[in-house]
């Protein structure tokens, strides 16, 4: 698992395309413990596949890291990458799957909090595996929406 990281320290162009982005891993520097790892993009953009109007959304992704962890700067990368691409909500959230198939974690959870599209916010929940015993999962942290005042 002693991949070259192609990103990491160098002046990289966002990629053009989910598609075309690279997920990049490192080795876990502690496979024999138990812990989660949480990312959160509050800035997350993507494309209305219908209107072409942006739509935005709070992504909070934890893990439970096996024999690789998500290299960060890849990641945000690869989520930068859906600013000129389109999809529904449901699909993009499953960003996941590519996360899962690069580091096959122990547990993962995504959790999309989009802001309100025809008045009306859509929140994606997703996971794979099962929390390891002992393992102590926060809250998201994000409160549903409540709109202005």
């Amino acid at each position: 698992m002693t991949k070259k990281l192609t990103q990491l320290g160098r002046a990289v162009a966002p990629p053009s395309s989910p598609d075309k982005a690279k997920l990049e891993s490192v080795p876990n520097p502690h496979p024999d413990a138990d812990y989660v790892v949480r990312f959160t993009a509050p800035e997350f953009t993507t494309l209305c596949p219908i209107t072409g109007q942006p739509d935005f959304a709070h992504f909070v992704i934890d893990y439970v890291p096996d024999k690789a962890i998500v290299e960060s700067k890849s990641l945000k990368l690869f989520l930068t990458s859906f600013r000129n691409a389109s999809g529904f909500h449901e699909a993009t959230t499953m960003i996941a799957k590519r996360i899962a198939a690069a580091i096959k974690p122990r547990y993962l959870r995504i959790a999309g909090y989009w802001y309100p599209r025809g008045g009306m916010p859509i929140d994606i929940f997703w996971q794979t595996g099962k929390l390891p015993k002992d393992v102590w999962l926060p809250d998201t942290g994000v409160s549903p929406y409540r709109g202005r005042g």
